[in-house]
């Protein structure tokens, strides 16, 4: 049986736009009071205005005012495990600790991780705080 979520996240494929790479990905993100945003990846012909399908679904989430999350599943139309880029992982710990739940598609089975396994030493407030203290320092 495929995770509620996974089945989201591969609903949200359709919307996807991907005319340069073909490369469609989905997200769906559940948040703590058991909503579920869903987003797709929307690209651009210069390729970094390009914008993710799990930055998509934080962006309605966040809109919507939901800042607290339970869980997110992120799949390709290759069903190849995708993982959230760099980019996304750290936008994630704006919101979510170390231990938050990261499901990839893989078709017949899934990849887990945590978010701390994915980023680990992510820039959060206490790094800034920590750089101030050292900038006063000086």
């Amino acid at each position: 049986m495929v995770d509620p979520l996974v089945e989201q996240a591969r609903s949200a494929l359709t919307d996807a736009y991907a005319p340069y790479s073909s490369y469609r990905v989905g997200a769906a993100l559940r948040t703590a009071d058991d909503t579920v945003v869903v987003g797709c990846n929307i690209e651009n012909a210069n390729y970094s205005n390009s914008i993710h399908a799990e930055e998509v679904a934080i962006a309605e989430a966040v809109k919507t005012g939901h800042t607290e999350f339970a869980k997110l599943a992120v799949t390709s139309a290759a069903r190849d495990g995708v993982t959230p880029c760099g980019m996304c992982r750290q936008t994630l710990a704006e919101f979510c600790d170390e231990s938050f739940p990261i499901v990839c598609d893989r078709g017949d089975n899934v990849d887990d991780y945590t978010l701390g396994e994915l980023l680990p030493k992510a820039i959060s407030q206490d790094t800034l705080d920590a750089a101030s203290e050292a900038g006063d320092a000086e």
